[in-house]
């Protein structure tokens, strides 16, 4: 049996060649798309800086290193900081009218709705007006820093619902009511809380944010 040439002809080279590198291992080498464009970005930066370029160009060059440096930090904090903030003040809630509760907008609608099934009014009508405040911390239109009362929050919120700038008044109005003044809560009173939550929540904000003093 003949044994295979120690030294191919030109023909037999390319083709052993082409089988080798249609191996797929190769493919693992290959650079990515990503690692193309880094590549492709960093060498746009090192011959900003390269002092190859003419004297008159170094000054302009180092401009627009640093314009590209802040874009590509501006838009990393874009797509990865801010889902991150957001996940942050998610995780913890801020307090609402001097006490904690983590709760959300739609719980505390759900807790209402069940103090209201009860006839508890007092406790529904607290909670339902709580709900409104969460509703807008989760919206981020309207911010409710620490101490901040239900007449604060209602304040800052009408610029941002104008339409139902009465109605939040009547709400705080209710809230202070029955967790201060410990007035008695009434069916009516709470239906009025609702349909101002329901009313702030179908609206579109006026303003992108009613921020507290």
């Amino acid at each position: 049996m003949d044994a295979p040439p120690l030294i191919p002809d030109e023909e037999t080279a390319r083709r052993w060649a082409e089988e080798e590198l249609s191996n797929p291992i190769y493919d693992i080498a290959e650079p990515t798309l990503f690692d193309r464009v880094a590549q492709a970005v960093g060498e746009f930066i090192a011959n900003l800086f390269s002092p190859q370029l003419p004297g008159e160009f170094g000054p302009i060059a180092a401009v627009v290193a640093a314009i590209v440096v802040v874009v590509l930090i501006a838009a990393a904090f874009a797509i990865w900081g801010a889902p991150r903030a957001i996940r942050r003040a998610r995780r913890n809630p801020p307090a609402l009218f001097g006490e904690s509760d983590a709760r959300s907008a739609a719980q505390l609608r759900r807790d209402a709705h069940a103090k209201a099934t009860s006839a508890e009014w007092d406790e529904a009508i607290v909670l339902r007006f709580r709900a409104i405040a969460r509703g807008c911390i989760e919206r981020g239109v309207v911010n409710t820093p620490p101490g901040a009362t239900v007449h604060t929050f209602a304040r800052a919120a009408a610029p941002v619902f104008p339409a139902s700038a009465d109605a939040l008044e009547t709400a705080a109005t209710a809230f202070d009511d029955v967790r201060y003044l410990r007035r008695r809560g009434t069916a009516e009173l709470y239906r009025q809380i609702v349909a101002t939550d329901d009313a702030l929540a179908a609206a579109r904000p006026a303003i992108a944010d009613g921020a507290l003093a």
